[in-house]
């Protein structure tokens, strides 16, 4: 954990301090975009399998970056961020890579995308377990806790044995994310402190039941490459997920492993690195 931290810089963007892991390389640049409650270390071991240059910020609360306690945690502005690191690292065309929480900042920044607005271009995207439809996700019971908490005590600090028992959940018995991977999630939540933004965050799910429409056409209208690599094992983000997405968008390249959950960056590196690696090599 600490060497990923080493290996990146900080950027001051919007009075705030956000952590950007960046790798030299050749070819696309591949825009990592971590999911909730996690951060760029989610993709570690995959971005150390990769030859193209990668690019993964800590969005704002997440992470090596500033946790705010006032921050809105909106995806709308968690949007804008991504661009301003883009623009601030010379981002100009990526293979967008979105997990989680993530998929959802992704859709935005398609749906920007189509409008003409985006201020780099996305050659391909990869689509790794997140909820991008709502309506089908299987909300934790640490989820639907925290939805409820959020409406009267927005800014309390979680327990750690809460958080810790929320994202056991998460994670399918029997798949592989071990003690470390576990101890890396809960340190970099706890960091800075970060339990007290949690329930402040879960305003993305919120937003993806008010905004589903136009965060469902910024996935389905894309023009490029869309490859949606997934872990069937999930609990959360169930595999009728992708299946919808394949309905509404045929074009859709699905990768799909049936002894993977929710955590293919954690628990399939070397496969999510392969898919990642396709798509670059294939240049769009």
């Amino acid at each position: 954990m600490t060497a990923w931290r080493d290996a990146g810089r900080y950027l001051e963007l919007g009075g705030h301090r956000i952590f950007v892991h960046e790798q030299p390389g050749d070819g696309t640049t591949v825009l990592v975009l971590h999911g909730y409650p996690g951060s760029s270390h989610d993709f570690a071991e995959v971005v150390g399998r990769l030859s193209a240059p990668v690019v993964a910020p800590d969005l704002l609360g997440y992470g090596f970056s500033d946790k705010p306690t006032r921050a809105t945690y909106s995806l709308f502005e968690q949007a804008d961020l991504v661009e301003q690191v883009a623009r601030e690292v010379g981002v100009q065309r990526c293979v967008l890579v979105a997990h989680d929480m993530g998929t959802t900042v992704a859709a935005e920044l398609l749906a920007r995308h189509h409008e003409g607005r985006l201020s780099f271009d996305v050659d391909q995207v990869v689509l790794t377990n997140g909820s991008i439809f709502i309506d089908l996700a299987r909300l934790t019971r640490g989820q639907r806790a925290g939805l409820r908490l959020r409406s009267w005590l927005p800014a309390v600090a979680l327990p750690g044995a809460f958080v810790r028992r929320s994202l056991r959940e998460s994670i399918a018995p029997g798949t592989d994310v071990g003690a470390e991977d576990l101890a890396d999630l809960l340190g970099l939540i706890g960091r800075g402190g970060g339990r007290r933004v949690l329930l402040r965050q879960l305003v993305y799910l919120e937003e993806r039941r008010r905004h589903q429409a136009r965060w469902t056409a910024g996935l389905v209208d894309f023009p490029g490459p869309v490859t949606a690599a997934w872990g069937l094992r999930d609990p959360i983000a169930i595999p009728a997920m992708v299946d919808r997405l394949g309905e509404l968008r045929p074009a859709t390249t699905v990768v799909s492993w049936p002894d993977v959950g929710h955590w293919p960056s954690l628990e399939a590196p070397d496969r999510l690195a392969a898919v990642i690696r396709e798509c670059v090599d294939s240049g769009g």
